[in-house]
């Protein structure tokens, strides 16, 4: 029974369904207990008791009603479908009951009905007979279950016990071997493998598995007792790869790796090689021969193009029952046909048609004609173009779309960039995808991606989707790419159980299951970032074990790096795949992720979270390709090689691009990436000469380009038709190393290269078993540049031969004659090995150099040095001479003495500290002689000063080449040298010579016989070169002296200059900004060409000779120049002295100053202007200017003693400006003018600051209630005045804690709230301009703790001052109201504790009633409100606040008079007592009191500006009538900070305005809607508003009635006074001014009113201002 049961169920304990249902389980052990025998039945039977059994797993007999049908949608809260769930795949029941659906239908129908009969039977006769049949049906299928349970528990039992020696991954005991073989032969892999169960073996070559059948007679695969082996008949130049032997088994797999390289022969016939022949068909009886013939050859299509390839094949002898057998291959694949790819046998010609080309179709196309006897293949490129493009300059289309990582509902495309991008970068690629067997194309990302990967997800599971790309720069979008291969939304393993379906059915066979109690999933393992780029992050992790027996879907969240707020990235649908790209992270920041698991149970724990991931590109552009070398190939086609991109991960391949010398324009020569480092291009033009480049591609991106190749042009290569092109067999084999299983080898170059240089060399090695060698075998696969290499893979203590072959571009040499027998023995001496790749050149009559490289092997210490050996060719090896007797530390030597004549061989042997090594091969005979022709390396200086190593060579050919050394290691790429070569001759310039170029630089000729020469750049050397260089750079005419500027009598001007010598021939040529000038009036000219003397002479300077003046000079080719900038304060200062010269003699004969005028100040810091005059008479006239204004001094003017001064007292910024003394009579008129402006202005002040900082006092300490003072006087202080304030030598950052002010002369530091932090050493230094003034004090000890007691006592009363109870204003001192009015005041009450306040009237307490409202609200407001007013309010009022720290009273005086009727707009006029008064008969109050009023009086806002109003003189007045408010100055509701005192000239009433407080146009009178006033330091209260039963206290006057009540006012006032008093009333026919006053800030008692007729006075003053 267990045999029937699928693998993937064995070990699973409930894979048995009896045992899911209680009643069947209880049941089976009934049955077991009476079962005694069991016997087997007939074939019916057997078909009934399986039909039975399938009954009871289905628990057909349960009483229980039937469950309903499973449901797999998944719900919302809505019961709105939004998804389903597919459980686990167990098999279908056809491997369960061996029978087929129909049966077993069948048998379950049946089995049911006798299950069913047997529950209900009654008892009848008839029924026992089949309820016994059923019984024993039911016993044995307990049996049989029990019985097969019994043995999987066992076999499980013993494989736990000893799982590990019986169950383990295959191992390879013996992997294959590499193989070289040549064409025609037959190779054989074999390999030894253990591991149990045994394991599966496969072959695969380049990863596409073998096989056998399909190619009959080609590979032989065999397996026996754990040896596997590979045979490949006739070898031939395709089964060059890499082979594969996978071995796998339910443990694991394992892999082995061998390569197999097929060589065509070149050279003389081996007899020892099998000769080709044909196999015998055998089966036949004749042997075909196979000939291809009108072959295709390389061909060209377009995109969108129908391309085909064709050969006519010859099989003879023909038989018309048999066909060979036709492939194609593309770059080694072979193609299926399809609707992109058609092939076709007519019988006598095979043909291949690609229907569309695309870029994918570009690659080597290969037929292949396989018959019994073998096969017979030809091949040829085809390159595949761009289509047109709808846009132009749009890229071309991109190309290779697959789809990889596919699952439920993710999938990953990726594709290769096209090789033409259009002439601007590609921005990037739009992913479409489209489902299979729609038309319809959805785009897959918003914004282009540069990526060449892109995850795709959102699929849904079961359909089947195909995939395009589409490229897109500046210029507009491409064509798309060629849609991919269609791929099925599903999970893997359901692809690979159910193996390859129909891709348009997008359906998945889903088995039922039963529904069983839910499990939540476990948490998923593995987590990790598989790819993360700018764009995307890709996660992938693996489902957990216990997941319950229903599928799950994942949630994924994440966090940025460093914090815990985890966030779920897919919050509206779950992830079915274990795979989920992230799209929208921010670039550069970090992420961690994790992953939760969730089904119907619930959702899982988290899994562990990944490291912390950032997001961006972690693939990298590759570098750019390196060297491009093209080579030539044919008529129309070039061989190029590079050397591959250095840092390239993951690459995909290159493009090289083609261009015509000259043309500057790239075309490309494949449109599909190629994997090499070498390509043909073809489709070139013979004759013409081509450069290419190179780029690499991978993912990332395309890489930069190569350098330009070489141009190269186009014709046939060499070696078609032309004897010994190869090169000539190496010899002088020899060990440089040996240890265990590798030997080193050196050998010598060829005498003879052939026709092209060498590219590498191929070496060969046998074993010698006593005395007889064996079969020769290649050591390198792939050529080798060096003349040494290491055969690696040998046998200890065995012995061995080499041969070495020399390749160039026309083939493989012969190879060097057999080396002696070497011993593959470790060598363990402490001296270095021989050297090797000796090399002599620049061979002369008495000299030459020899160069040599380094030991392989090092002995137990680095090599230290070399010692060179000589002796004459054909002396005795006893003759051998050492030519240095101290180590050389370099590996070249010049070795001089020579006989001219002689032939010398030479040997080097190395030394490190344990001794001289052995001595390295020698030389061949070199004869000590200088060769016609032979040249030295020329140093030139050329006229442009540039140095350079010149070498010429009279003994070129076509191929030689000049290659430079320093030091004799060649300069491939020389950053401070250019290298030039034209004809025969080589020039090698020196960029920036300096001391970095010394050294030794030689030059050798290559395909010459030994053609070189070198140069020893010493330092001494170096100089002189720069000496010279800089000579024939800068060839100058020395001067004696530059050009130089004097002036002369009466202010004339000389421009001069001395050569040091000229000749007759010099020329001299004059320039000013840029332009010639010439003798004239202007200007004189000399030129003393015996002393070398030039002058230029002008007679005076003007603005318009502001410039630079140049002198050339020329004498031959030498040429000088020297010039003169007479520019800005330069000019002005030589033309001021020209001037000043000019103007000397005129000055003079008259009144002049001796001494100009300058300053001086004053201890008392008084600035006293000083200046000494001469030439004086009685009536001359000497007078002081300030900017143009004369001062008046007050004394006399006294010429005796000839010094005219002016004194500054309190000197600040206004006193700056220009100073100017003019002296003047009938002989003339002298000036002297002192600028007392900007930095003369500022040196003046530094100087009073210096006497300011003169006349401070000490530093002293002063306690304050705010902390501690510290102070210093001084005579005078000025606000420019810099000072700085220093505690422990470190300036003070100020703070709202320490301070720092001016009082009148003090100058102080406060210090709040002082700490013991405070204390220390305080300075203050006076800046003065120079080295200042520092005055400093020590606040600490006693010091301090003195002023700290201070501080605090001050402090305590400083507090008890502030939170005393106060009325802080807004009473008046009388209100006058009419009776029936409303009035309200409100004063502001300050203190803290918030006081108690208390109104009285006429000094005895009121309480607030109906009448009187009384209010004191927040603490802060205290209103006082009387509603209706009557005579008998009239009284004294006051208000008595009180609290802990003290009381105060405000008081005002109420004057109710009877009510006057209505007259219009009614003024609120204040007298000098500050009383308002209300009505006609109030007088017009003046603005000279002695202490006015400062009432608030809100007004209804008009469309009238306010107008401001002249600030009371009386500091201490506390009724002030202040201005409006300015919205720009005063935020509404703010203090109004305190005004300072104003003083008042002493011929000026106390009222009168001032230049200060009132412009000339401001009215005297003021309209009352122009007014507004507001109490000093105290919020505005708001105006009362009468309720609508209360008489408002508006009146409204029409300007007729206010003229009348002005008219008596101003009766002494004339007719223009009263005109303008009176006009600013006319603005506005009506203003309502509602009763509202605000309290002085304290109360005091009225003055007397002021004098009528001094009122009158004043207006007319006020007016007339």
């Amino acid at each position: 029974m267990s045999g029937s049961i699928p693998f993937y169920q064995k070990h699973h304990r409930h894979y048995d369904r009896g045992y899911r249902s209680r009643e069947t389980e209880s049941a089976i052990s009934q049955y077991q207990q009476n079962s005694s025998s069991y016997s087997h039945s007939s074939k019916s039977t057997k078909g009934i008791r399986a039909a039975t059994y399938t009954s009871l797993e289905e628990g057909g007999i349960s009483p229980l009603p039937k469950r309903a049908k499973p449901t797999y949608l998944a719900m919302d809260k809505e019961n709105q479908i939004i998804g389903y769930v597919v459980p686990i795949f167990r098999g279908s029941y056809e491997f369960q009951s061996g029978l087929s659906d129909t049966e077993e239908a069948r048998a379950k129908e049946s089995a049911g009905y006798l299950a069913r009969r047997d529950l209900f039977s009654s008892g009848v006769e008839s029924e026992r007979t089949e309820y016994k049949s059923r019984r024993t049906a039911m016993r044995e299928s307990a049996e049989r279950i029990s019985l097969s349970k019994r043995i999987h528990e066992n076999e499980e039992y013993h494989k736990r016990l000893n799982e590990d020696s019986l169950m383990h991954t295959p191992e390879f005991v013996t992997a294959p071997r590499s193989h070289t073989v040549w064409e025609k032969q037959c190779v054989r892999l074999h390999c030894t493998i253990s591991g149990w169960p045994e394991p599966r073996v496969v072959w695969y070559k380049n990863n596409v598995s073998i096989d056998p059948m399909s190619k009959p007679g080609k590979y032989k695969v065999e397996s026996s007792y754990n040896v596997h082996s590979l045979e490949i008949n006739r070898c031939d130049f395709d089964d060059t790869a890499q082979y594969r032997v996978s071995a796998m088994n339910s443990k694991g797999e394992n892999s082995a790796f061998a390569s197999v390289v097929v060589k065509r022969f070149k050279g003389e016939f081996d007899e020892s090689l099998p000769s080709p022949r044909l196999l015998p068909c055998l089966e036949y009886g004749v042997t075909f021969e196979t000939h291809i013939v009108e072959k295709f050859g390389v061909s060209f299509g377009r995109e969108g193009e129908t391309l085909s390839l064709g050969c006519s094949v010859i099989i003879y002898p023909s038989l018309q029952r048999f066909q060979p057998e036709i492939e194609w291959y593309r770059d080694d694949k072979l193609l299926v046909p399809s609707k992109w790819v058609q092939t076709h046998w007519s019988g006598d010609r095979a043909t291949l048609t690609l229907t569309h080309l695309n870029k994918e179709d570009e690659g080597l196309y290969t037929l292949r004609v396989i018959t019994k006897s073998g096969f017979e293949t030809h091949s040829a490129y085809v390159f595949v173009r761009d289509a047109d493009g709808e846009i132009a300059g749009a890229p071309g289309a991109p190309l290779d779309v697959y789809c990889q990582d596919a699952n439920k509902d993710y999938v990953i495309v990726t594709w290769k960039q096209p090789a033409v991008d259009g002439g601007s970068t590609i921005l990037g690629y739009f992913v479409d995808r489209c489902e299979v067997g729609t038309t319809h194309w959805a785009q897959c990302n918003d914004t282009p991606v540069k990526f060449a990967r892109f995850p795709v997800t959102g699929l849904v599971e079961g359909r089947s989707y195909v995939f395009r790309v589409r490229a897109v720069n500046k210029a507009g979008m491409s064509h798309p790419s060629r849609v991919s291969e269609p791929v099925a939304a599903m999970d893997p393993a359901d692809r690979t159980r159910k193996g390859a379906s129909a891709p348009w059915t997008g359906q998945i066979i889903v088995t039922e299951e039963e529904p069983v109690e839910g499990v939540v999933p476990g948490r998923p393992f593995e987590l990790t970032v598989i790819e993360a780029t700018k764009n995307y992050v890709v996660l992938s992790w693996k489902p957990p074990g216990d997941k319950g027996h229903e599928g799950v879907m994942y949630y994924v969240e994440k966090c940025v790096s460093g914090t815990d707020s985890w966030q779920r990235v897919n919050t509206e649908i779950p992830v079915k795949s274990p795979r989920f790209a992230l799209f929208d992270l921010a670039e550069g920041k970090s992420y961690c992720f994790r992953v939760r698991c969730c089904n119907s149970a619930g959702v899982g724990e988290p899994s562990d979270p990944t490291e912390a991931t950032t997001v961006g590109d972690k693939l990298d552009i590759p570098s750019a390709p390196g060297r491009v070398v093209p080579t030539r190939n044919t008529d129309t086609s070039v061989v190029v090689s590079w050397e591959g991109s250095r840092e390239a991960k993951e690459l995909v391949g290159y493009y090289i691009e083609n261009s015509i010398v000259g043309s500057n324009t790239w075309e490309p020569c494949n449109n599909k990436p190629v994997k090499g480092t070498r390509f043909v291009c073809h489709g070139l033009t013979t004759g013409e000469s081509y450069i290419f480049r190179v780029r690499a591609v991978n993912a990332a991106g395309i890489s930069e380009f190569s350098q330009e190749s070489e141009a190269i042009e186009v014709k046939a290569a060499i070696g078609g038709g032309i004897l010994h092109a190869s090169p000539a067999p190496p010899y002088g084999i020899n060990v440089l190393e040996c240890v265990r299983d590798s030997m080193v080898l050196a050998w010598k170059q060829p005498t003879f290269i052939g026709g092209a240089d060498i590219t590498g060399y191929f070496v060969d090695y046998r074993e010698v078993i006593d005395g007889v060698p064996g079969k020769w075998h290649e050591a390198n696969i792939k050529s080798v540049s060096e003349r040494a290499y290491r055969v690696s893979e040998l046998k200890e203590n065995m012995l061995y031969q080499f041969q070495v072959r020399a390749a160039n571009m026309a083939g493989v040499g012969i190879p060097s004659l057999t080396s002696e027998v070497f011993k593959c023995e470790e060598w363990t001496i402490a001296v270095p090995g021989p050297p090797h790749d000796l090399q002599v050149q620049e061979v002369r009559k008495d000299s030459l150099v020899l160069l040599w490289k380094p030991p392989v092997y090092q002995g137990r210490d680095g090599v230290n040095g070399y010692y060179i050996d000589i002796k004459e060719a054909e002396a005795d090896f006893e003759m051998w001479r050492g030519v240095n007797e101290k180590a050389n530390d370099k590996i070249f030597m010049k070795i001089k003495d020579l006989r001219e004549g002689e032939s010398y061989v030479f040997r080097v042997r190395a030394q490190n500290k344990a001794g001289v090594g052995k001595a390295s091969e020698p030389t061949e005979p070199v004869e000590a002689l200088t060769k016609p022709g032979t040249a030295e390396i020329v140093v030139n200086v050329d006229d442009e000063g540039v140095i350079s190593l010149n070498f010429e060579c009279s003994n070129l050919n076509a191929d030689s080449k000049f290659v430079w050394s320093k030091n004799y290691v060649e300069m491939t790429e020389p950053e401070r040298m250019t290298m030039e070569t034209k004809g025969n001759k080589a020039k090698a310039i020196f960029n920036t010579p300096s001391e970095d170029d010394l050294g030794i630089y030689s030059c050798f000729v290559t395909h010459t016989d030994g053609e070189s020469a070198s140069y020893t750049l010493s330092e001494e050397a170096l100089k002189e070169l720069l000496k010279v260089s800089h000579d024939h750079k800068f060839p100058i005419i020395p001067l004696k002296t530059e050009l130089a500027v004097e002036l002369l009598e009466k202010g004339r001007v000389r421009f001069w200059l001395q050569a040091e010598k000229i000749s007759a021939n010099g020329k001299v040529e004059y320039v000013f900004n840029d332009n010639m000038i010439s003798q004239g009036e202007k200007y004189k000219m000399n030129f003393d060409k015996n002393t070398g003397i030039i002058e230029m002479l002008m007679e005076s300077l003007g603005k318009e000779d502001e410039g630079t003046f140049t002198f050339q000079l020329q004498d031959g080719k030498a040429t000088n120049q020297s010039s003169l900038v007479l520019i800005g304060d330069v000019f002005k200062q030589l033309q001021k002295e020209s001037e000043f010269q000019r103007k000397e003699w005129h000055r003079k004969q008259g009144p002049h100053f001796v001494e100009y005028l300058s300053y001086d100040v004053t201890p008392e810091c008084c600035v006293r202007l000083k200046c000494k005059v001469g030439n004086m008479k009685k009536d001359s006239v000497a007078m002081w200017y300030k900017d143009g204004r004369e001062v008046k001094v007050n004394e006399k003017l006294d010429f005796s003693e000839g010094v005219l001064t002016l004194e500054i007292s309190q000197i600040s910024k206004k006193d700056a400006g220009i100073y100017e003394v003019v002296l003047k009579d009938d002989r003339g008129k002298d000036t002297s003018t002192l600028n007392l402006t900007d930095q003369g202005f500022k040196d003046l002040m530094n100087q009073v600051f210096s006497v300011i900082a003169n006349s401070s006092t000490q530093l002293k300490i002063q306690s304050t209630e705010e902390g501690i003072r510290i102070y210093s006087f001084v005579n005078y202080y000025n606000d420019e005045l810099h000072v700085t304030w220093h505690h422990k030598d470190a300036a003070i950052a100020f703070t709202e804690r320490i301070k720092s002010g001016v009082v009148g002369e003090q100058l102080w530091l406060q210090i709040s709230e002082p700490t013991e932090k405070d204390k220390g050493k305080y300075a203050i230094e006076f800046f003065d301009g120079k080295g200042g003034l520092r005055r400093t004090v020590e606040l600490a000890g006693q010091a301090f703790d003195d002023a700290f007691a201070e501080f605090q006592r001050l402090k305590a009363a400083a507090i008890a001052e502030r939170n005393r109870a106060r009325v802080a204003g807004g009473l008046p001192d009388v209100v006058t109201i009419q009776e029936g009015k409303a009035l309200n005041l409100t004063c502001n009450i300050s203190g803290d504790p918030v006081p108690e306040v208390t109104w009285l009237k006429n000094e005895r307490e009121m309480v607030s009633d109906d009448h009187y409202i009384l209010k004191f609200e927040s603490g802060k407001f205290a209103s006082f409100t009387i509603t209706g007013v009557n005579t008998a309010d009239s009284g004294k009022y006051s208000i008595l606040v009180k609290n802990k720290y003290g009381t105060e009273s405000g008081d005002f005086t109420l004057n109710a008079i009877e009510n006057m009727g209505d007259y219009g707009v009614m003024s609120y006029l204040a007298d000098a007592d500050g009383n308002v008064t209300v009505g006609p008969g109030t007088h017009v109050p003046t603005c000279h009191s002695t202490k006015p009023s400062t009432r608030s009086i809100p007004t209804t806002p008009t469309s009238v500006t306010p107008t401001q109003t002249p600030t009371p003189a009386n500091p201490n007045s506390q009724n002030k009538i202040t201005d409006t408010l300015n919205p720009e100055n005063q935020t509404p509701g703010m203090p109004t900070p305190s005004t300072p005192p104003t003083q008042i000239p002493g011929n000026q009433s106390p009222g009168t305005p001032t230049l200060e407080n009132q412009s000339s146009d401001t009215p005297f009178l003021q309209h009352p809607a122009n007014l507004t006033s507001s109490i000093s330091n105290t919020s505005t209260p708001q105006p009362f508003t009468p309720t609508p039963g209360e008489k408002s206290a508006n009146i409204s006057m029409d300007d007729k009635t206010i003229t009348a009540m002005l008219k008596d006012s101003l009766s002494k006032a004339d007719n223009t006074t009263f005109k303008e008093a009176v006009e600013p009333i006319h603005h506005t026919d009506h203003v309502d001014v509602p009763v509202s006053t605000t309290a002085p800030e304290t109360a005091s008692s009225s003055e007397p009113e002021p004098n009528p007729e001094e009122t009158t006075a004043a207006l007319e003053t006020e007016n007339e201002d």
